[in-house]
């Protein structure tokens, strides 16, 4: 009878045992899980930075940035992000009729960017004013290149205009204007209009 007794009591403390090892596995189970669960939902959190987290001049000032960049490199897709696909062009140099959708303006950079070499622009003294959700930026800049060989340089000064779409500023309106430098006027030949432009034959750098 003490031997039957004694090993039902040995079983009901493994029984006991076993169930306070798996309530401690369960536990420590679920600790676990929502602490990975909570880290998980950190780093989403810092990779997912939404582009509204920036104040609006700050935005602005990095997507020109990111605009030239691509702009340099010759990779008109990537300046299409910055610009909304409606927008107008003011051509520097030429008395052209503005360009009318960034196809337009992709077709002319392409052209610009297969007769200069090596195009480098230095952005100077931008300023940027929001409204709502327009805003303008203005600023001066210098255009460094390779033409046939030679250096080739320009000053001007770019006027940019913003629509704010879904959280994103894009450029509407690219307004690009080239200073030319003044030089003592020249007595027109007689077969050549008195109104032909200076170094008409010049390539103008792309508006930027």
């Amino acid at each position: 009878m003490s031997n039957e007794f004694g090993r039902r009591a040995r079983i009901f403390g493994w029984m006991r045992s076993s169930l306070a090892i798996a309530l401690v596995v369960v536990v420590c189970t679920a600790a676990w899980a929502q602490n990975s669960k909570k880290k998980k939902n950190a780093n989403n959190n810092e990779q997912a930075v939404p582009n509204d987290s920036l104040p609006d001049t700050e935005q602005i000032e990095h997507d020109i940035g990111e605009m030239l960049a691509a702009f340099q490199m010759g990779n008109a897709d990537d300046m299409h992000k910055y610009y909304a696909d409606n927008a107008t062009f003011v051509q520097s140099g030429t008395f052209d009729p503005p360009l009318v959708g960034y196809q337009a303006y992709a077709a002319n950079y392409k052209a610009s960017w297969s007769t200069f070499q090596g195009m480098q622009v230095i952005r100077r003294n931008t300023l940027i004013i929001t409204h709502a959700d327009v805003a303008w930026a203005t600023y001066q800049w210098q255009f460094l290149a390779t033409l046939n060989g030679k250096p080739f340089s320009a000053l001007g000064d770019t006027t940019l205009v913003f629509n704010k779409v879904a959280g994103n500023w894009l450029i509407v309106h690219n307004h690009t204007s080239q200073i030319c430098t003044a030089s003592a006027p020249a007595q027109p030949a007689a077969s050549q209009p008195a109104t032909a432009p200076p170094n008409a034959s010049t390539p103008q750098p792309p508006g930027h």
